[in-house]
């Protein structure tokens, strides 16, 4: 089932039309509308086309955020194979914001990391909405650690609004744990890339984000605060935050403009939440031709490189 966005209205009542008189035409073999349906089609078609071309800062936030917009589990099962799950940081406990384990993309083993929000209601309470606590990061930590001592390189993909809030996360050291999570990514002695596939909320994203190479999916958003947190500070109202995310240059584009992410992987028409399969598809061979480049180089260079590359942020 299709979900629109207030921005895609116009969209929705073509697709709603071309359903009726489909429907019509089902139901009625004495009635030939397909030249009708055909021309509406192409007109829904267009107007997608034309809107996605030109999206707002904020209208790609929302297509970031969008509730069928594939997650972790989606990209574990289309894009990658014989993934096995390892949970828990040996502390605390388990964190279901993140998830990872040992996978192979394209016969090539990795350890795969990233943050899940969950589709339905059920499982986004069970995965926090993708917001991670303490005990998600130094899971992350454990994880970079054993693919560091095995020689596999690590993929992450991030997807979350923030670190959790939450004054029980505040009490288990939850800057301390994130900060040790950045530390660890850029301490890493085996190849990491990065792709930020929906949102890359604050140091939440950045505890798993500190690679080698950072991709970001064409509408997927990056940035250290939310343009409605942004807004609440500034101008006292979250209702500006359309403004704010033109202001903060959250998109993949203004990012890769300004250095920030290395590359951008382009979604089919209408967003990733259209074609997910497609939209694995050319995130697993982003991903796969950054690691081959990656791989000749050796543990101090890799270090050097991710070292090097995060320092020459905002040089321009």
């Amino acid at each position: 089932m299709k979900s629109y966005l207030d921005f895609e209205k116009p969209i929705a009542e073509l697709d709603t039309r071309v359903a009726e008189l489909r429907a019509t035409q089902d139901g009625s073999s004495d009635i030939d509308i397909e030249a009708e349906i055909a021309k509406l089609a192409a007109k829904s078609e267009a107007m997608l086309s034309s809107t996605y071309g030109k999206l707002t800062p904020w209208q790609k936030t929302q297509v970031a955020r969008h509730p069928l917009r594939p997650h972790f589990v989606d990209y574990v099962e289309m894009a990658f194979t014989d993934f096995v799950p390892l949970g828990g940081d040996r502390l605390y406990g388990e964190d279901c914001a993140i998830l990872g384990g040992f996978a192979r993309l394209n016969g090539q083993r990795v350890m795969l990391i990233g943050h899940e929000k969950g589709h339905d209601t059920a499982s986004r309470v069970k995965h926090n909405f993708g917001m991670a606590k303490p005990e998600g990061y130094r899971k992350a930590i454990r994880l970079m650690e054993m693919a560091s001592k095995f020689g596999l390189p690590v993929v992450t993909l991030v997807d979350t609004a923030g670190a959790f809030p939450g004054i029980e996360a505040e009490e288990r050291g939850q800057a301390e744990a994130i900060a040790r999570s950045t530390e660890a990514c850029l301490a890493l002695g085996v190849p990491m890339v990065a792709a930020i596939v929906g949102e890359g909320g604050s140091g939440g994203a950045v505890a798993i984000a500190a690679a080698n190479k950072v991709l970001m999916l064409e509408h997927s958003v990056y940035s250290v605060i939310s343009p409605e947190g942004a807004s609440s500070i500034l101008w006292r109202t979250p209702e500006k935050a359309a403004d704010a995310a033109t202001a903060m240059k959250v998109t993949a584009q203004d990012l890769l403009e300004l250095e920030v992410i290395d590359g951008i992987v382009e979604e089919p028409l209408g967003g990733a939440h259209r074609d997910p399969a497609q939209t694995a598809k050319a995130l697993a061979a982003a991903i796969e031709k950054e690691l081959a480049k990656l791989s000749k180089l050796d543990a101090e260079a890799l270090v050097r490189q991710r070292e090097e590359r995060f320092l020459a942020i905002g040089s321009l």
